[in-house]
C-alpha cells in the first residue's frame, strides 16, 4: 500500500479506504493513506473482520455473519454517498 501510494499521483482524486482482516483491525493503515495522499480527498474508511483460518480450516463469512456484513457495507456506502 505504501509503495502504491508513493509511486502514484492521487492529487485531486478521491480515495475510499477499506480493510478486511482476521481480527487485527486496521492499525494505522487509514492514517498512512491520509499521510501519503495529502492532496487527495479521503472518504471515511471501512474495516470488517472477515473469515479466519484456524488449524488449517477456513471459516468463511456466511449465514448470519454474511447478512450482518452486507448490512454494514450498505450503511457505510450510504454514509459516504456511494449508494444508489
Amino acid at each position: 500500500m505504501k509503495s502504491f501510494l508513493s509511486q502514484n499521483n492521487f492529487k485531486g482524486k478521491t480515495i475510499v479506504p477499506f480493510n478486511t482482516n482476521a481480527g487485527y483491525g486496521i492499525g494505522n493503515s487509514f492514517d498512512t493513506v491520509k499521510k501519503l495522499s495529502p492532496d487527495s480527498r479521503i472518504l471515511e474508511g471501512f474495516t470488517i473482520k472477515g473469515g479466519v483460518e484456524r488449524d488449517g480450516i477456513l471459516f468463511v463469512m456466511e449465514g448470519k455473519k454474511k447478512i450482518e456484513a452486507e448490512k454494514k457495507v450498505k450503511e457505510w456506502f450510504t454514509r459516504i454517498g456511494m449508494s444508489k
